[in-house]
């Protein structure tokens, strides 16, 4: 029959059936396909079609081996982006009670001209200094106290005789200070005069023992009465206070500046000398100091009759008015 065998002719492709199980086990044979029920599909693309995409690039220069440039991405509106500044730091509770303690002494010549009503106030921003303070150790701590320290305020109104009584006309007091150097266990008490024609000093030089992380005690050993410094020229107020009352100084101007170079003579003459030197010997030499709060720039100390001292370092922002 030769219907039969033309289909015959057709190819046709054979199944193995396998299992994961077991071996294969039969075989089936494809029905044959004519091209007359299908389009002409080759085996290949029947068996194992792969979708086709199509991919479109921009031109470049071929010289460039690393390919198309990467578009930079620039902020909208044409900007130019600025590094944010960082908000200034707020000072903290701290420092704003040194500011406040520091302010409140204005006006109160170190303290011995204070009101009743500014010593409460300063007693109360020092207390609470005191209990936040920064070092409780102290004399543990000695490289914080060593430096110069300016006398700011004090409630010993003995410090000095020349103090409690007042001040002397055309004198003043220049500066009060304690200088500290914790490698020789050595202190230094000064006080500056300034007047009209020459400025001069008295200086006590002590030792002091640490006792416990606060204390110190202190033995003074000598008193210096140093050289006066000559001034330029004499500069007179146009009047001063002396006990209560008033001078007016102006009838004594060509007074005084008639022996002015006579003055200048006799100080040249004194302070080519050498400072003069004095033992301290008596039941006074001795004291004690307990520092209740300390900082780099700010000293808190009390005496041994109970008297408060604020000193602040030299050079400190808080010198400044």
């Amino acid at each position: 029959m030769a219907s039969i065998s033309s289909l015959n002719q057709i190819p046709c492709k054979t199944l193995q059936i396998t299992s994961q199980y077991s071996k294969p086990t039969s075989k089936i044979s494809t029905f044959p396909i004519t091209s007359t029920n299908f389009p002409s599909i080759s085996v290949k693309e029947f068996t194992n079609p792969k979708p086709k995409f199509t991919a479109q690039a921009k031109n470049y220069d071929k010289d460039d081996e690393w390919g198309p440039e990467v578009e930079q991405i620039k902020p909208s509106g044409g900007g130019v982006a600025v590094a944010e500044e960082e908000p200034p730091k707020e000072p903290s509770e701290i420092e704003l009670l040194k500011k406040q303690l520091v302010d409140s002494f204005y006006g109160t010549n170190r303290g011995l001209s204070a009101s009743s009503e500014t010593r409460a106030e300063i007693v109360e921003l020092i207390t609470k200094l005191e209990s936040m303070n920064p070092t409780p150790a102290p004399t543990e701590a000695l490289p914080l106290l060593n430096g110069k320290w300016i006398l700011a305020y004090t409630s010993f109104s003995g410090l000095f005789p020349l103090l409690s009584r007042g001040t002397l006309p055309l004198v003043r007091i220049e500066e009060i200070s304690q200088t500290i150097d914790s490698e020789t266990f050595a202190v230094q008490n000064c006080v500056v005069f300034a007047g009209p024609l020459a400025t001069t000093s008295i200086t006590t030089n002590a030792k002091f023992e640490v006792r416990s992380p606060k204390r110190v005690q202190i033995k003074f050993d000598e008193g210096i009465i140093g050289t006066p410094q000559l001034t330029d020229s004499i500069e007179l107020p146009e009047n001063v206070e002396f006990l209560g009352q008033k001078i007016d100084l102006s009838p004594f101007k060509g007074l005084i500046n008639s022996v002015q170079d006579t003055a200048s003579s006799v100080a040249k003459s004194i302070s080519s000398q050498p400072p003069i030197k004095f033992p301290i010997s008596n039941s006074n030499a001795q004291s004690w100091l307990l520092t209740t709060y300390l900082d780099d720039e700010l000293r808190i100390s009390r005496g041994d009759g109970g008297s408060v001292f604020v000193l602040i370092k030299e050079g400190s922002p808080l010198l400044k008015p």
